[in-house]
């Protein structure tokens, strides 16, 4: 029997155009907020952090502090 991935966090790899599902789930988790995003919401992350953003402000929030 096949568990469903829905409401599991996904690991991703985050690559420069997209990203690659590693572990199926329906969301990641914002580094920055902790909010839960789901996958076909995501539009920001890091390639050289790995980690994933809910938004625009909260990603450029995370690059500024280095």
């Amino acid at each position: 029997m096949l568990m469903s991935p829905r409401d599991r966090e996904a690991r991703l790899l985050y690559q420069p155009n997209g990203f690659r599902v590693l572990s199926p789930g329906d969301h990641v988790t914002c580094a920055v907020s902790g909010e839960r995003i789901a996958l076909e919401m995501l539009r920001y992350w890091s390639v050289t952090r790995q980690e994933a953003y809910a938004s625009a402000e909260l990603a450029t929030r995370r690059a500024l502090a280095g």
